[in-house]
């Protein structure tokens, strides 16, 4: 889901002369050259995606961080930070804040090291990472509903104890540790590379990178990567300054930064290239990809730099370059692979959806299916469409309304279904972006009903966890009535949710008080034609 906000603006660092606390460049080729990462890490492979690189006609390297013992990078810029504290600092222990892969680096890291390392959590953390934790030796700490909230705890008792914080970002031995990644891939390669793609979170990992690349082969682009629902360093670096958003998509929770660092901002004001957005269907396809080439599962975020790739080469028409993408991640929790799989296929364009209206008489259905069959290519390969989808429930005496998914081969090409059907008497409307209809409406077509009155539709996040839904009802009017509510568990530490309500015109302000005061993400669809069209009559 896409959610457009206004950021807030956080102190400016635009463009300054380096202070004696800012590493020079040539100070950080020497602190990534003599980066202390091996005693965990592993020189991870870097491998030719073949079937990638025969479709898209270009060289896809791909830099496997996902083999790394926690399955991510994280542990290269942990390890490096604190194997430069002292034996005093060491002692008392470290401590940072994370519910993700910077979490299992620090704890190995500090295994290795022979330390105490705390971690503090969110109390939203899914068990599973709480335990791969602590089987790393962290001693958890669960705190607050968010990472904002974690991330004050831990400062605090970081004063309290006198232990020393490993931020997961911010800060020249990490981004050292994570700029060894780009010093793997030149020795490994040494031939050309035209681009290398990094996703961006806080921007550690794309400092490290872009730092090396730039002082040892300058000629290579250094692409950044973000979710178009996250986009907090591409944001700040354009503003010219750190921005704050005010909200960040959840699909790439690896990537999911609402500021990043001081440190990592001035180095990609200076040394990125460029910038990409991707949205969730096109890594969803990145993930297929990579499996098919690696039979690994990468994360989210593990994605971006595929789908950037696949962006990139289509958009610029490049053939025989060399573009190399790092796989950041591959904690992947099991139940999103439903969700994945399910709009892998429209990421890949391999599937359109459509609300067609049919005449309800007879012989009218019959000849629907036969321009089904008969559907041209458009230009692509021919090729048998299939069917992917077809729902369909009476609503009216004299039309139809039918959910129905198609196979297509190329992009562009629903648009040109919907409008070759529409011309053969069948008004069909192109839902194959539109995300009310791909995350609920093809699962519950057929709800119309004519007591529906002042009806409001809204798609929210809600988290997962328990008194969610509570919160929800209490904050309610008595007097509003729930008309509609479907709920689909995708695996994820949210839930997607949509809700009918019914509220009288004169509640409106109250209605947007409610939703201020709720503080779920949210998007009306109230005016949605997919909404009209299945559930309102």
């Amino acid at each position: 889901m896409t959610r457009i906000h206004t950021p807030k603006t956080q102190s400016p660092l635009a463009h300054k002369k380096a202070s004696p606390s800012v590493l020079s460049e040539a100070e950080y080729l020497k602190k990534i050259l003599t980066a202390k990462v091996y005693d965990v890490a592993k020189e991870s492979n870097l491998e030719v995606g073949k079937n990638l690189s025969l479709r898209l006609k270009n060289t896809v390297l791909l830099k496997r961080e996902d083999q790394q013992p926690v399955f991510s990078f994280k542990l290269r810029g942990a390890y490096n930070k604190m194997a430069h504290l002292s034996k005093a600092q060491l002692k008392k222990g470290v401590i940072c804040a994370s519910a993700g892969n910077h979490a299992q680096g620090v704890a190995l890291g500090a295994a290795k090291l022979g330390c105490t390392a705390t971690i503090v959590m969110p109390l939203t953390t899914p068990q599973v990472k709480v335990e791969a934790v602590k089987a790393l030796g962290g001693h958890v700490v669960l705190f607050g509903e968010s990472y904002s909230d974690a991330h004050q705890h831990a400062l605090t008792l970081e004063a309290q104890k006198g232990l020393t914080f490993v931020h997961p970002f911010d800060d020249p031995d990490v981004i050292a540790g994570q700029g060894t990644i780009a010093m793997e891939i030149l020795r490994q390669h040494p031939g050309p590379i035209d681009a290398i793609f990094v996703a961006i979170g806080g921007g550690g990992l794309i400092a490290g990178v872009a730092n090396y690349i730039k002082a040892v082969r300058p000629e290579i682009k250094v692409i950044g990567v973000q979710m178009n629902d996250s986009t907090a360093m591409m944001s700040s670096v354009q503003a010219g300054e750190r921005l704050t958003l005010s909200d960040v998509g959840l699909f790439s929770d690896g990537t999911a930064v609402k500021l990043v660092g001081q440190e990592t901002f001035r180095i990609n004001q200076n040394l990125v290239d460029e910038y990409m957005t991707v949205d969730t269907d096109e890594v969803c396809a990145a993930i297929k990809d990579i499996f098919i080439d690696t039979r690994s599962i990468v994360e989210p975020a593990g994605a971006l730099s595929v789908a950037a790739i696949k962006k990139y080469t289509a958009l610029h028409k490049s053939k025989g370059q060399t573009f190399a993408a790092i796989l950041c991640g591959a904690n992947m929790n099991f139940d999103r692979l439903r969700f994945v799989a399910e709009r892998a296929e429209v990421g890949e364009h391999r599937e359109a959806l459509f609300a067609v209206t049919i005449p309800e008489e007879r012989g009218s259905f019959k000849r629907f299916c036969e321009l089904l069959g008969s559907l041209p290519s458009f230009g692509a390969s021919p090729s048998p469409r299939q069917v992917t989808e077809f729902n369909y429930r009476m609503s009216d005496a004299s039309v139809a309304h039918v959910f129905v998914g198609l196979t297509t081969t190329q992009a562009g090409e629903s648009k040109k279904i919907a409008k070759h059907m529409t011309q053969h008497g069948f008004k069909a409307l192109d839902l194959t972006h539109d995300e009310l209809a791909k995350e609920h409406i093809r699962h519950m077509v057929g709800g119309s009903s004519a007591l529906a009155q002042n009806e409001r539709l809204l798609r929210f996040v809600f988290p997962e966890r328990p008194g969610a839904l509570m919160k929800f009802l209490s904050c309610m009017k008595p007097n509003w009535n729930i008309s509609l509510f479907h709920y689909r568990n995708q695996g994820a530490d949210y839930g997607r949710i949509l809700v009918g309500l019914q509220v009288p015109a004169s509640d409106d302000a109250a209605f947007n008080r409610f939703l201020k005061v709720l503080g779920y993400p949210h998007t009306e669809e109230t005016q949605n034609p997919v909404y009209r069209l299945f559930l309102k009559t």
